[in-house]
């Protein structure tokens, strides 16, 4: 548990995001909560960093001044588009990460899929399609009994830079299957999901 140094809540360090005094006195994210040295704690969201930017509220916690970056909620927005990314390529390495609408419709179908990801251009119809499946299956498992079975649909990086991470030109469509990487993967496409959405 941490307090959030802008609303002063005390929360879950799951529902924050710690910033560190970097070099040249620079307020950095610090993303993974790992950096040394004193931290300060925003709650999660776009618009949460942003005001406590606003409102000196780095400098107010630390008690000493710091410089900020221009766009520090996008900086950090973008720190952890970066660590789904690296997230992405593990996923891929281990064989828990498919690309490309026929490999992700027949994953989603024989229900190995724990998330499916769609590039945040991609087309109507093709996104319509692959929901399509994704509610059958979700459907299906609850008639048969399987109650409960939620599978994330997330829209948060363009097919380039999915592409570029993935070595794989404009991937559209991506599913996370099961195993440790693909688990990881998700936990950072939620966080970087509910950052965005706040």
């Amino acid at each position: 548990m941490r307090e959030c140094a802008l609303t002063r809540e005390t929360k879950p360090v799951g529902d924050l995001i710690r910033f560190v005094v970097g070099p040249d006195e620079v307020i950095v994210p610090d993303t993974d909560a790992k950096a040394d040295g004193r931290g300060v704690w925003i709650s999660l969201g776009e618009s949460q960093v942003a005001q406590a930017a606003k409102k000196n509220a780095f400098a107010k916690s630390l008690k000493e001044k710091v410089l900020l970056p221009d766009d520090l909620a996008g900086l950090t927005r973008l720190r952890l588009q970066q660590r789904l990314l690296a997230a992405l390529q593990m996923s891929r390495k281990a064989g828990q990460l498919l690309t490309g609408a026929t490999k992700v419709k027949a994953a989603i179908e024989a229900g190995e899929v724990i998330a499916l990801l769609t590039a945040t251009d991609a087309a109507e119809d093709g996104r319509n399609k692959m929901l399509t499946s994704l509610r059958g299956y979700q459907r299906a498992a609850a008639e048969s009994g399987r109650e409960g079975i939620v599978v994330p649909h997330l829209e948060l990086l363009s097919a380039e830079q999915m592409g570029l991470a993935l070595g794989v030109e404009n991937v559209i469509h991506a599913a996370l299957t099961q195993g440790a990487a693909a688990q990881s993967a998700l936990a950072r496409a939620e966080r970087l999901a509910r950052y965005i959405a706040n």
